[in-house]
């Protein structure tokens, strides 16, 4: 359990001193706050937006802390609901906005397994308490919007300033309660261009066995906001140099390994990236397609090498690697099928022949499984001749897409077996002799 300690000296920045004002907070969190403290709770702005808000960074969600229990914000919001068991959170809803209420937590009290990992934390306590059970300094930000002041009990708002992600307290403990901590470290520091403190990062690699012990529906769900951060390549070069991506990803390191895999692997990393930072819709099946492509296409080639045809022996590696992935990482079923879509059609789409290419055109997955083989054109694993012949046969008429149909090849002829004769389907007739060769 978390060791408090010596009660950490706050320091109060006022507005002139933070450049944080009201407006740049979500109507949302502000209603939230008014009406708890119009209650006579206290309640503030917390966590990234805070430290978002001093990078001048849009948050993409505020989070409020209040002394007030989940029971009792609860009742005060008509639109909300309670959420979690390791910890329980209310979740108030304003138009498209959610906001997310947390219950300042004690130092002591909660549950834990023999690695140390918290099971339950619903322990309350005082907000001094609260920010010390916050995982890193740069996270353990208050912001009143009553006054526009900003409490930092724990040097966060100077190691914000110097792009440094420390975690409060020991981080071999702190490591232990929660191991998704050491990925959240990697995921700022690579998301907001922030370093790792050495005494933060020193136990990471020691420690990061402690992974298989996290459930893998959260691993997935940490794994996700790292992919989708916007600098997904970045978070995946971190993650391979603190070790940690055998919790997540354990085939990262073939995949790399493999010349065709690295490009293509970068890829669609950078076009991720690309997607995300100028505002555009990313699809997580399409990304762990990706990632995974080329163990399916290694088990694909091995299971042909066994002599099965080539399409059961695709279904089967598909079925091998997600097997061996969602061991570590539970991937959703409705991303699997996807996954296992995109993938079913990049050998229908190296064939231009016959009316099933036209069909192919009309198939639910056709642009994802067409923007997959172009990732795999633009890495040099299939021609991009091909990549090319697609692009240009789905905006072309009906007539022009008939005239670029490679014609199909003529079915082979089966040899035509030599009749007998009547005579030798007679009781005792000699058998019927083939002309002799000349």
């Amino acid at each position: 359990m978390f060791n408090m300690g010596a009660e950490p000296r706050l320091t109060v920045y006022a507005r002139d001193k933070h450049g944080i004002a009201r407006s740049s907070i979500s109507r949302g969190a502000l209603k939230v706050c008014e009406i708890l403290q119009t209650h006579k709770f206290s309640a503030y702005i917390v966590g990234g937006a805070v430290r978002d808000l001093l990078l001048g960074v849009v948050p993409k969600d505020f989070d409020v802390a209040t002394d007030a229990h989940p029971d009792d914000v609860h009742r005060l919001f008509r639109r909300s609901h309670l959420i979690g068991r390791r910890f329980k959170l209310v979740h108030v809803l304003f138009g498209s906005e959610t906001v997310e209420v947390s219950t300042f937590r004690a130092g002591e009290g909660g549950e834990a397994d023999e690695h140390g990992r918290l099971l339950r934390d619903n322990v309350y306590g005082s907000r001094v308490q609260d920010a010390a059970r916050r995982d890193f300094t740069a996270n353990a930000l208050y912001y009143d919007p009553h006054d526009e002041t900003v409490l930092d009990y724990h040097g966060g708002y100077a190691d914000v300033r110097k792009k440094t992600m420390r975690i409060i307290g020991d981080p071999i403990l702190r490591f232990r309660e929660d191991p998704v901590r050491m990925l959240r470290a990697v995921r700022f520091a690579a998301k907001l261009g922030f370093s790792i403190d050495p005494k933060t990062r020193a136990p990471i690699r020691e420690l990061a066995d402690l992974l298989e012990n996290v459930p893998a529906a959260r691993l997935f769900e940490e794994m996700l906001k790292l992919l989708l951060s916007g600098h997904s390549a970045a978070c995946l070069a971190q993650l391979r140099k603190e070790g940690l991506h055998h919790g997540l990803l354990p085939l990262l390191d073939v995949i790399v390994e493999q010349p065709l895999g690295e490009r293509f692997l970068r890829l669609a990393l950078e076009q991720t990236d690309t997607r995300i930072q100028t505002g555009k819709s990313v699809s997580p099946a399409f990304l762990f397609a990706a990632l995974l492509w080329h163990e399916v296409l290694a088990a694909w080639k091995l299971n042909e090498a066994k002599d099965m045809r080539s399409i059961p022996a695709l279904y089967l590696a598909m079925d091998e690697v997600l097997d061996a992935q969602t061991d570590k990482l539970s991937i959703p079923r409705r991303l699997t099928t996807t996954m296992k879509e995109i993938w079913a059609l990049q050998p229908r789409l190296e064939q231009r022949s016959g009316k099933r290419t036209l069909v192919l055109l009309t198939h639910p997955r056709f642009r994802a499984g067409y923007d997959f083989m172009l990732l795999r054109a633009e890495s040099g694993e299939v021609p991009m001749e091909l990549a090319n012949w697609w692009t240009r046969f789905q905006d072309a008429e009906l007539e022009e897409r008939n005239a670029m149909l490679i014609p199909d090849a003529a079915p082979k002829k089966r040899p035509r077996r030599r009749r007998k004769s009547k005579a030798a389907d007679l009781p005792g007739a000699a058998p019927v002799q083939d002309d002799p060769p000349n």
